[in-house]
């Protein structure tokens, strides 16, 4: 079922989950634990992220440097297919502009359509170190926008060749959106624009980044109405668990802390991880008594926080 469906039949706060691939050498093991944690939760849809390759540099004995390349987090296609078809749960993969082909994206679309996974998230992605070279006759796809208009493309049947009786691929398109405004757009205003963008070239949904204040989201969503933005908005939350975090998440999301909240973690560090629940808690409240249909956990590696957390206002 696409995304958009379930928030059409919902009858009560959706609550979906998205996690990340292991790292290489790493185990399904762990995922399928994860996903054991919140499946009685019964979401809608579980989000796998994606990840671009990156250039590794080794020194040798002999002092030189060795480059390779690798993605240091692959699967997510295979863990999209094991959620979707042993749990029964939707899934969305997260494709990629970045670091992929407009060719390798068509065979992946390919090969979701024929596990039955309908349902995709479109993001440009992190520039990485490592550029990959284009192949003659290979194209990218530079922007968001550029992707979600190649998804739009499968779903009226046509493909990068011209194939003679080609079957369209229909899939729920989904594109992150920014609170806070993305880190390279001038100023809300302008990042809202470029979301209206992905949306106009046939997005379905967007995801918000996270954000720790609910009157940011709130008033986002309200600049995107106005700005003439239809499509369903998904809050996305991230419950804190380290003291870490307090640096970690503005360096890498570009989301800003509210005082009350650092404040209260820096006084007890040691019920860092109550904090974050209670926290997150007052924050689902919020979003469900505004009328929010669906919250997107962020969960990362711990499903167990966000489970206690959804189990409580269930």
């Amino acid at each position: 079922m696409h995304v958009t469906e379930h928030l059409d039949r919902a009858e009560r706060t959706l609550f979906s989950f998205e996690i990340i691939p292991p790292p290489r050498g790493g185990t399904v093991r762990d995922i399928i634990a994860m996903v054991e944690q919140v499946a009685p939760l019964r979401p809608p849809f579980i989000d796998v992220t994606s990840h671009s390759a990156e250039a590794v540099y080794d020194e040798l004995p002999d002092g030189t440097i060795k480059r390779r390349v690798r993605k240091k987090r692959p699967g997510t296609i295979s863990i999209c297919g094991i959620i979707q078809n042993r749990w029964g749960i939707d899934t969305v993969p997260h494709l990629l502009c970045s670091g992929f082909t407009r060719e390798e994206t068509e065979d992946a679309l390919i090969e979701l359509n024929y596990l039955g996974i309908h349902n995709v998230l479109a993001i440009r992605g992190d520039e990485s170190n490592y550029a990959k070279a284009l192949n003659q006759g290979r194209t990218r796809n530079l922007y968001a926008s550029d992707l979600v208009a190649q998804l739009a493309d499968i779903g009226r049947g046509r493909y990068l060749d011209e194939l003679v009786g080609s079957e369209p691929i229909r899939f729920c398109v989904g594109v992150g959106g920014y609170p806070e405004k993305h880190i390279e757009a001038p100023n809300l205003s302008a990042d809202i624009r470029n979301l209206k963008t992905k949306v106009e070239a046939g997005a379905d949904y967007v995801v918000s980044q996270m954000f720790f204040d609910n009157a940011i989201y709130l008033d986002w969503v309200a600049r995107c109405r106005t700005a003439g933005i239809t499509v369903p908005i998904i809050p996305g939350i991230k419950l804190i668990d380290s003291v870490r975090q307090l640096t970690s998440l503005p360096k890498h999301f570009h989301v800003s802390l509210p005082d009350e909240l650092v404040d209260e973690i820096t006084a007890s560090p040691a019920h860092v991880k109550e904090i974050g629940r209670r926290w997150g808690r007052r924050q689902v409240e919020g979003l469900i008594a505004a009328g929010t249909g669906c919250i997107h956990f962020y969960v990362m590696n711990d499903a167990g926080p966000v489970a206690e957390v959804v189990r409580d206002l269930a």
